[in-house]
């Protein structure tokens, strides 16, 4: 019969495997925090004040107040009132939420606010201009931006456009009392045509 040549173990030290465990799991957690580091920032969205109402969704119209900067403070935007009748659009800036209208990040950021909420929306660059801003922009090529946000309110877009011809019909009434008519039209006689007397 053919012998096996024994090889002795030798026991294992007390506490040697808890360290193994240690250090198998030390290699886990540093392997996920270099792949958690290598992953690109997305979009983050803070709450100063968190809303109570309904979060908008890409193709509604949202209202807000905002400005925007860059990540050293300074100012590039602001929204501004618009100059039309009070009670026929809500306060702030309609904003709608669609592709080719605003930055992919907005679209993206808005849609995880509530209505009646502040927040602070942080754009990184791939998410906002790249590397080719708006020529004439003060906004750096490769630049992330910040933007305090309120969402005043939500419409969807047929509304929007609705109150939109409401508030057409109304300028070109205003326009036609204004100019008034006279014996030639509002605009008066046509070019090159002098009044007869």
């Amino acid at each position: 019969m053919t012998e096996i040549t024994r090889v002795p173990l030798r026991p294992i030290a007390k506490g040697s495997l808890a360290k193994l465990w240690v250090g198998v799991a030390a290699a886990v957690l540093a392997g996920a925090g270099l792949a958690w580091a290598a992953v690109p920032a997305g979009v983050e969205v803070d709450a100063i004040t968190e809303g109570t109402g309904a979060s908008p969704k890409v193709g509604d119209v949202a209202f807000i107040n905002y400005v925007g900067k860059l990540e050293n403070g300074t100012e590039f935007d602001r929204s501004r009132p618009l100059p039309i009748p009070p009670g026929l659009l809500p306060d702030g800036t309609p904003l709608p939420l669609e592709e080719g209208q605003v930055i992919p990040g907005f679209i993206e950021g808005l849609t995880q606010m509530k209505k009646g909420g502040k927040y602070t929306l942080t754009i990184p660059a791939a998410d906002a201009y790249g590397d080719s801003p708006p020529p004439g922009s003060p906004i750096p090529a490769g630049a992330n931006l910040v933007f305090e946000i309120e969402l005043l309110d939500i419409m969807s877009r047929q509304d929007f456009e609705g109150r939109i011809a409401v508030l057409q019909q109304m300028m070109a009434q205003q326009q036609g009392r204004q100019g008034g008519a006279g014996e030639n039209g509002p605009l008066g006689p046509p070019e090159g045509d002098a009044p007869q007397r």
